[in-house]
């Protein structure tokens, strides 16, 4: 992993982060795409393939549950983290982050149900 001016830059198939791990921040992807997996049993299954603008991880922020899904990057991909601190205080400067993150949670959830 090589640290760029914004984020890390990730190598095809290298993981941002872990399913099961306890997380402190949340991601957004700069440039390139990742991909979300979960482990199980029988190997891996990929939910969704996220790209430049996308958030994930955001969940972290509000709790201490260990990370359901794995992410790693598919291709190169530039990847900024958040911490919690990180967060609140750009959340402060601009209250429509918050809006946008709940947006896209709210997206998710509707996605998940029948």
């Amino acid at each position: 992993m090589r640290i760029g001016a914004l984020g890390k830059v990730y190598a095809d198939g290298e993981r941002i982060f872990s399913q099961g791990e306890v997380g402190n921040c949340m991601y957004i992807v700069q440039q390139g795409e990742v991909e979300v997996l979960v482990e199980g049993p029988d190997g891996e299954i990929v939910l969704t393939t996220l790209g430049t603008g996308d958030v994930f991880g955001e969940l972290a922020l509000f709790t201490k549950k260990p990370r359901s899904a794995t992410v790693r990057a598919k291709g190169k991909a530039r990847v900024l983290s958040i911490d919690k601190r990180g967060f609140f205080k750009r959340m402060h400067e601009d209250p429509s982050l918050a809006f946008r993150i709940l947006k896209k949670m709210s997206e998710r959830i509707q996605e998940l149900t029948p």
